[in-house]
């Protein structure tokens, strides 16, 4: 049985991994709990039971605009050195791999409405903001420790999806649910459906893997797609209308939110090819197990 300790309590990834491995076909295979990582009780926890260390802890990039001095560091003290701290204190205590969920984040923010963002295994980090940047120190943090008897896996997965997720999506879920038209726009962006997240996990677990990874959906996402898939699922209709385009350019100017819903950023998928399938879902199959 491979024990498993997955590091930050209640989060939307973290639970849905644990989830995941309670289902009939893992029976017996994998024994997983969960450590609160707010407070300073975790230092006093006991690491050496486990095999792998699922970090999730971590604070969501949630903020818009310039923040606070204060708001900066708590980002730094969280996602930065919380996760060095416990990636270290693993090691110590025989770990044998720690997996980290960094983020597509470091790569900066998607580009702008009608310009191009396409990532590949060469594309170095540029992160536009704090939240950004303490996800590139943490990986700095605990690159260095990665050995034969202590593995580290960095995941820096794209748009994460999934009924019950938070973020952007439910956004866009609200959208179709109650717009009877939406812009047709062309961008490309790479997502990641939470069911396709936790089997990946699963393997690199399974397969005591250590490295960077890329995981994302088969396919790439079309924000104007996605609204009308959303639709669909819910027996609605809601009309793409083309040439729209260049209002959105100009709005783009006044609202961030514009490059946030219709902006670019795709990885290359042959970067997030793996040698098991992980990729279980589609899709029209995320959205609609997402939407029931």
């Amino acid at each position: 049985m491979i024990h498993i300790l997955i590091t930050g309590a209640n989060s939307y990834i973290g639970t849905s991994f644990a989830n995941y491995l309670t289902q009939p076909e893992f029976s017996g295979k994998y024994q997983v709990d969960t450590l609160d990582m707010i407070g300073d009780a975790w230092r006093s926890f006991d690491f050496s039971k486990y095999d792998s260390v699922y970090h999730v802890a971590g604070i969501a990039h949630s903020d818009n605009g310039k923040i606070s001095e204060e708001r900066a560091k708590l980002y730094y003290a969280v996602n930065t050195d919380l996760t060095v701290k416990c990636a270290k204190k693993a090691k110590d205590a025989g770990v044998k791999q720690f997996i980290f969920m960094s983020s597509a984040i470091v790569y900066g923010d998607s580009a702008p409405i009608g310009k191009p963002k396409f990532i590949t295994c060469d594309t170095p980090v540029n992160p536009a903001n704090c939240y950004g940047d303490s996800k590139v120190l943490a990986e700095n943090g605990i690159r260095p420790l990665d050995c034969d008897t202590f593995k580290v896996v960095i995941l820096r997965p794209p748009m994460i999806f999934g009924k019950g997720s938070k973020g952007n999506y439910p956004l866009l879920s609200k959208l179709a649910r109650k717009l009877p038209a939406f812009p047709k726009v062309e961008n490309k962006r790479s997502m990641l459906y939470i069911g396709n997240l936790v089997e990946f996990v699963r393997l690199m677990i399974e397969n005591g893997e250590h490295g960077t990874f890329w995981p994302q959906n088969p396919q790439y996402s079309n924000t104007s797609e996605v609204i009308s898939l959303i639709a669909k699922a819910h027996n609605k209709c809601c009309v793409l209308i083309p040439g729209f385009g260049w209002a959105l350019k100009l709005m783009s100017h006044a609202t961030g939110l514009v490059n946030k819903a219709f902006g670019n950023l795709a990885y290359d998928q042959a970067m997030s090819v793996y040698k098991e399938p992980y990729q279980k879902f589609s899709l029209q199959e995320a959205i609609e197990k997402t939407e029931r």
